[in-house]
């Protein structure tokens, strides 16, 4: 068979099985995350970088405790609108298929980062613990400077997954940007198994 044909149909039968049926999220439970690992993708001089990241334990069970540290820096005040374009690609026989954009969820580009945190939690809210405990900001502006989240425990419930994005490899990339200039860029590959 033809390279070009095979690659083709790989490609439509990852993105059938993306995008057939209902786009419906299930609850899953025993979500295992295996192999995360991450690094910048941005240019040398990118005004904002993760410094550092460590999460245990591999695999990161949900539900589960995880422990994670991070430390990072901005040499600019993050404020709205904060774009982020996030790049999500599944591993199907051997090649990188882009997940499309579906439910908010997948290859997606957000207007404003700003505006989906204030969302999840609303101004004037307390951030939730260890941010609160350690004085570490999750609202629009983030002041320039360096902030550091020292090892901490997080509980992870169990989580509404889109049905899709239950087994297989990924790889994700986020840039974040403002005024049409790249701040940031971060990529991640993991991979997710659930029962």
């Amino acid at each position: 068979m033809d390279k070009r044909v095979a690659v083709t149909v790989l490609v439509a039968a990852a993105l059938a099985q993306v995008s057939c049926g209902s786009f419906g999220w299930k609850k899953v439970r025993n979500v295992r995350v295996l192999g995360f690992d991450w690094k910048n993708c941005g240019p040398p001089d990118a005004p904002a970088v993760l410094k550092t990241l460590t999460m245990s334990p591999d695999p990161i069970s949900i539900p589960g405790d995880l422990t994670a540290s991070a430390s990072g820096s901005t040499a600019v005040e993050l404020g709205a609108p904060l774009s982020l374009n996030v790049t999500l690609e599944k591993e199907v026989a051997g090649f990188w298929v882009k997940v499309p954009c579906l439910d908010e969820v997948g290859s997606c580009h957000y207007k404003d980062a700003c505006d989906i945190l204030s969302q999840l939690i609303p101004p004037g809210q307390d951030c939730p613990e260890p941010l609160h405990t350690y004085g570490l900001p999750c609202h629009c502006p983030f002041k320039a400077g360096s902030y550091m989240l020292p090892q901490s425990i997080f509980y992870l419930p169990n989580i509404d997954l889109p049905y899709w994005l239950t087994n297989g490899d990924y790889r994700v990339q986020g840039v974040l940007g403002s005024q049409g200039k790249e701040l940031g860029c971060l990529k991640v590959t993991l991979s997710i198994h659930s029962d």
